[in-house]
């Protein structure tokens, strides 16, 4: 029996570690699009999650054309149905083609998969995968495991916090 609370099994990434973790992720991409020189059209981050690490990416590939598509799929920690509540540029997504989709995480990977749907062409990256989620994602940099809670840094603030085992 596991007497954990589910917060007790995360995997804390600090603004360095995430910064870090999203340029693994850029050279991962860099050369990989079907552009001249393997170049990207543009990168569309999936709100609000993958707005930092998209940023990381279009800086590190040199992608001036930035976008969002936001997807609804978590009530505070109870994940819902995935819906998009914000669509990209129509023109320039097309089917996908030569698109980079940026989140920090595929967890169940239902949202991935409404996204999916929608530009199939599309290249999907997320700086961390959970096992479930890994068939949706293209490209990814750190796999943790389902039971896992990824604590993000804009989800953070500094405080003391008890050790796991033990006071003494």
């Amino acid at each position: 029996m596991n007497d954990r609370l589910p917060h007790e099994k995360g995997f804390h990434v600090s603004w360095d570690q995430l910064h870090r973790d999203a340029r693994a992720l850029a050279w991962r991409l860099d050369g990989k699009g079907p552009g001249e020189n393997g170049a990207w059209k543009a990168v569309v981050g999936i709100t609000r999650g993958g707005l930092v690490p998209a940023m990381i990416v279009s800086r590190e590939l040199d992608i001036r054309v930035v976008d969002t598509i936001s997807v609804k799929s978590y009530n505070h920690q109870t994940q819902t149905e995935s819906r998009v509540t914000k669509s990209p540029q129509e023109d320039l997504m097309g089917d996908g083609t030569g698109i980079l989709i940026v989140d920090d995480l595929v967890d169940s990977g239902k949202t991935l998969e409404l996204v999916r749907r929608l530009y199939p062409k599309a290249q999907f990256a997320t700086v961390y995968a959970k096992p479930h989620g890994k068939p949706q994602v293209d490209t990814y940099v750190t796999e943790v495991s389902q039971d896992t809670w990824i604590f993000f840094p804009w989800d953070m603030a500094l405080q003391y916090v008890q050790p796991f085992r033990g006071t003494d």
